[in-house]
């Protein structure tokens, strides 16, 4: 019972529903694992051992009384600290919000906890989870347990390092540009990202958004198996109505056309062998079990992913910019002064250009997966990267950027992704991407388990 830790949350659940074990062995085994290995990676920045126990014999005892198990009962989960969990602080990688403690759970915290699982720790963000690495002069940095030489990925990177080195069986994450796909991808897991209006959003501590975060961050689920994230979705995506967005679909879509449109290297976008290679086989096996596979276009990616840039960076001028000049973090400000390098400031007209264009963008991307409901891609045209590559001159940050064409072009037109990790290229992992209209996770979900019908292999084991 030592190494229940291993287990993965679709496996764990029903033998403690059926309490052949105990939530309190289990909670316990991740706790024993946290110890062991999160002194190398820095992954969980704020633990709760003592409230995790307590909720675990809790759930002990009401399944001693007869009363029903939630489809998480009893799963170690970790949360992003960038989203309010009652007593603990908010901190977003900032030392300015140290002492942020929030009253309240988001309600994907909220979710989470009404579904039985059980929350063991904090995961560790970039400053401003502005970043597709992990590391902030509050918490310090996040080693990937792959490689500790790669980044973990950002900005979720606390949450794919957790996850695939077994502290906790699902990791929550934040995705406005690739935050949930990319680490899950660099730590050799699986990321979702749903749909806008899937997962209700909202942070007490901070209020409503603006206009770029309403429509583009989503929180989602990392796991090491495909089931697990359907799992999780679907205890994240219970109502809330504290998010104005959040919309009451079904989890499962109707019957559509098993095509898959193949995108290899969209709008000029460049690709290292490795990753053309793991697509090819990712198409095959699509193709092995009964899709349709064929090389298309899509709409612009390179148009959308200028936009949402744009929008995103106009967001942090007037929202950001004094409590980036308080924080001081150098890494922050050296990827700010890179992202304003590519994004002039906006003014009103452009504004309303931007969501304009958004519109049209939208409409464009949806007609496209409404006769194409899958599309194979790129996670990133790069293998993971050496950590910090972006923070190290501006060419550096330039080369990330660019090869992250596909992951920050989607969030714009709020549609969800998958990013499903296959064959590591040594100790590298590799990820391909998938990608559906809206609401229809449910059609990723399945092809990604074509792709990985089996958990993928636990590091530091």
């Amino acid at each position: 019972m030592t190494e229940l830790w291993k287990l993965t949350a679709s496996e764990i659940a029903p033998l403690i529903a059926a309490r052949q074990i105990s939530a309190m062995e289990a909670v316990a085994s991740v706790l024993e694992r946290i110890e062991a290995v999160n002194p190398a990676l820095n992954s969980i920045v704020q633990r709760m051992d003592e409230q995790a126990l307590a909720e675990a014999q809790a759930v002990d005892n009401a399944l001693a009384r007869g009363e029903a198990a939630g489809p998480l009962t009893g799963v170690a989960v970790t949360i992003k600290v960038n989203v309010d969990q009652a007593g603990f602080a908010t901190t977003n990688g900032l030392r300015s919000q140290a002492g942020l403690v929030a009253e309240a759970d988001s309600p994907v915290v909220a979710n989470l906890r009404k579904a039985g699982a059980i929350v063991v720790g904090r995961t560790n963000t970039p400053a401003f989870s502005l970043r597709w690495f992990t590391r902030n002069s509050l918490h310090g940095a996040t080693t990937n347990p792959r490689d500790p030489a790669l980044t973990p990925g950002g900005s979720s990177g606390g949450a794919g390092a957790a996850v695939a080195s077994g502290m906790g069986a699902i990791g929550h994450g934040t995705d406005i540009a690739g935050s949930i796909r990319y680490p899950a991808y660099a730590c050799g897991v699986h990321g979702l990202r749903p749909s806008l209006g899937r997962v209700p959003a909202f942070n007490p501590t901070a209020g409503d958004r603006l206009i770029g975060g309403q429509l583009m961050a989503v929180s989602g689920p990392l796991a090491r198996s495909i089931p697990d994230l359907r799992l999780a979705l679907a205890a994240m995506a219970a109502r809330d109505m504290r998010d104005p967005w959040w919309q009451p679909m079904p989890l499962c879509g109707a019957d559509v056309p098993r095509k898959v449109a193949y995108v290899e290297a969209p709008d000029g976008m460049q690709l290292v062998q490795p990753i053309r290679d793991a697509l090819r086989v990712a198409a095959a096996k699509l193709s092995d079990a009964g899709y349709q596979v064929e090389e298309v276009t899509p709409p612009p990616l390179r148009e959308a992913r200028d936009m949402q840039l744009r929008l995103w960076m106009a967001e942090f001028r007037q929202d950001g910019t004094a409590a980036l000049r308080a924080e001081n973090d150098p890494d922050a400000n050296f990827v700010y002064a890179q992202m304003t390098r590519h994004c002039p400031e906006m003014d009103l007209p452009g504004m309303m250009a931007t969501l304009k264009a958004r519109a049209r963008l939208t409409r464009l991307w949806r007609t496209f997966l409404a006769e194409w409901p899958l599309m194979l891609c790129p996670v990133s045209g790069a293998l993971p990267f050496p950590d910090g590559q972006d923070v190290a001159s501006p060419a550096g940050f330039d080369a990330v950027l660019e090869a992250q064409l596909t992951m920050i072009t989607i969030p714009f037109m709020g549609l969800p992704g998958l990013s499903v990790a296959v064959a590591p290229v040594g100790s590298t992992p590799v990820g391909v991407q998938l990608v559906a209209d809206q609401f229809r996770e449910d059609l990723l979900l399945a092809a990604g388990e074509v792709l990985a019908p089996e958990p993928v292999g636990l590091a530091m084991a």
